[in-house]
Parts: C-alpha cells; sequence; structure tokens
C-alpha cells in the first residue's frame, strides 16, 4: 500500500482490462478516475466501484477535450472499441478515438505532467509475415481492408505517442497488447473465448471461421494488468508485446472450453474474414528482460475462471 495516494486516469475505464486495472490501482492505494463513454465497455464492470473511497466515474468522450481538475500522476490510455465487431460496428468512432482521442489525453498528459500509457495492439502486426513477431517487426497490414480502421488508428496512436515525447518531452509508454481473455468480457463482444464459451453455456456447435487452424496466444486478464503496471512503473518508452507465448490453434480453444463446459464437440463453419490473421504469436523477450514480466495464469486455469465467472453473472451480461 502506498503512503502517497498516485491520482491515475484510466480512460476506457469501463471495459473488461480497464475496470480489472481500475480494481488493482484500488487495491494499491491509488485514487482512480475512470473515464468512459459506454460505447463498449459496460456500467456493471464498474458498478461494485462506485461507492468505493478514491474512485471517482467521468462519462466522457475522448474525443473530445478532457476537463479533469486536479493532479494526475499517470494514464492509461485504452479508449476504443478493440473487439472487430465493435470496431466495424463504429468505424469512424474508432478512428477518431485513436487520432483526435488520443491527442486530447496526450494533451491533458502533457498539461498535468502525468506518464501516459498508451493501450496498443498485436493488429499493427496485421496478418504477419514474421512468426513470432518482436517489436522490431514492421507488419504486413491492409490500410483499406475491413479491420484497417483498428489496425491504422492505433498505429497512427503510436506515432502521435511518439511526436509527444520528442517534440515537448511528455513521459510516454507503449504497450502492444496481444490477445486477452477474461472476467468482464461481453459474451457478443465477437473474440474467440467469449464467443464460445456463449455457444457452450447455450448447447450451441461452436463456430469456426475458416479451418480453425488458426492460432492464437492468449494472456489472462490479471497477467495482462500486471504488464501494464510494470510497464507503466517503469522508466522505458516501447513499443514493448505484452502477452501469453502459449500459442493455440483455434480448435483446441473450442476442444479446450467443450471439455471444461460439458459442451458436445460440435463444429459449424464459415469463411475466414478478410485479413483475420492465421498466426499471433508475440516475442516477449523485451518484456521479460526490461519489466521482469511473463504470465503466471495459465490458459487452461484462466479460461475455468472465465466459464465460472460467465456462469455466475451470465443474467446480468446479455
Amino acid at each position: 500500500m502506498r503512503l502517497d495516494p498516485t491520482r491515475v486516469l484510466v480512460t476506457g475505464g469501463a471495459g473488461f482490462i480497464g475496470s480489472t486495472l481500475c480494481d488493482r490501482l484500488l487495491r494499491d492505494g491509488c485514487q482512480v478516475v475512470c473515464a468512459d463513454n459506454f460505447s463498449t465497455g459496460r456500467e456493471a464492470n464498474i458498478a461494485h466501484l462506485r461507492a468505493v473511497p478514491g474512485f471517482q466515474l467521468i462519462t466522457a468522450d475522448v474525443v473530445e477535450p478532457l476537463d479533469i481538475p486536479g493532479p494526475i500522476r499517470e494514464i492509461f490510455h485504452l479508449a476504443s472499441p478493440a473487439s472487430p465487431v465493435d470496431y466495424q460496428r463504429l468505424p469512424l468512432e474508432t478512428l477518431r478515438a485513436g487520432s483526435a482521442g488520443t491527442d486530447n489525453v496526450l494533451a491533458l498528459a502533457r498539461a498535468k505532467n502525468a506518464r501516459f500509457l498508451l493501450a496498443s495492439t498485436s493488429e499493427v502486426y496485421g496478418d504477419p509475415l514474421e512468426h513470432p513477431q518482436p517489436e522490431s517487426y514492421l507488419g504486413n497490414v491492409n490500410t483499406v481492408g475491413p479491420r484497417s480502421v483498428y489496425d491504422e488508428a492505433k498505429r497512427y496512436a503510436e506515432a502521435l505517442t511518439v511526436a509527444y515525447h520528442r517534440a515537448y518531452g511528455t513521459d510516454v509508454a507503449i504497450a502492444r497488447i496481444f490477445n486477452t481473455f477474461g472476467p468482464r468480457m461481453r459474451l457478443d463482444d465477437g473474440r474467440v473465448v467469449p464467443s464460445f464459451i456463449a455457444q457452450a453455456l447455450a448447447g450451441r456447435p461452436f463456430s469456426i471461421n475458416g479451418t480453425g487452424k488458426q492460432t492464437r496466444s492468449l494472456c489472462y486478464v490479471d497477467d495482462m494488468v500486471d504488464a501494464l503496471l510494470a510497464l507503466m512503473r517503469s522508466p522505458h518508452r516501447g513499443p514493448v508485446n505484452l502477452g501469453s507465448t502459449d500459442e493455440m490453434a483455434v480448435l483446441d480453444i473450442a476442444g479446450l472450453i467443450a471439455d471444461q463446459t460439458g459442451n458436445p464437440l460440435r463444429f459449424v463453419y464459415a469463411p475466414l474474414g478478410q485479413d483475420d490473421p492465421e498466426k499471433r504469436r508475440p516475442d516477449t523477450r523485451l518484456a521479460h528482460r526490461l519489466l521482469g514480466w511473463s504470465p503466471a495464469v495459465g490458459i487452461p486455469e484462466g479460461i475455468a475462471r472465465t466459464i465460472s465467472w460467465f456462469r455466475t453473472d451470465l443474467g446480468s451480461f446479455r
């Protein structure tokens, strides 16, 4: 517990990563300002925090300048639609969050003399031709494809973050977040883990896009929050890959969820989406060397925790 409470801003703080981060910051003795416009975040994710001393909720869209009185020492910028379902439903909002939104939050960081951490993404690598993906890999990105609104928003946000550092000396860090899962995800957000859990709990076949042999490397949300905090409290700017190196085929993820739910392993196949990555695994040697971080929760244990949470809270998260 800190003796001098740090005041921290978390944009996108009602998302599943953002709300878990808010929980952790409050447990660490920080004061937390959570800003969210609830376009994809859920009020239920932070409802339990409303009465917690030191927590403040601001309903705000980062594409408009943020006016937050008082000191802020750290800013975690997570505000953006992040799943394909959401950013294809909200394409212009996604681009604005990455561009004008990031500019506004960086301007606030500059005014407050706060350290700024950008939650970027593995999607900056596109459908990678290099495997696993190190931070030095420049990517294979389709700038006009259906996923480009998210890919390019984050690539621009990275460039803007570095430009603020070079032009103004703003203290910044860039985290490239790989596939993360856990409690508080929305069952309808289209990502593989909540989609498969929703289908398993409903007794339906698993929907497989393409052959199902495409891979994902899944990191449990508590481990990701540990990584974000380690990067924020380090002197490093990054970009730094954050994620698990445990790579699984989509078919194997379905099999794991089937085993843990008792749902028969049945599949319904659909075409693979355009530019959907065939392989996804981070090279995390930099995170391990600079931050001393590596995931502690294995995929089977993380899946079990996530299924348990959805079974308990399914009614309020439909």
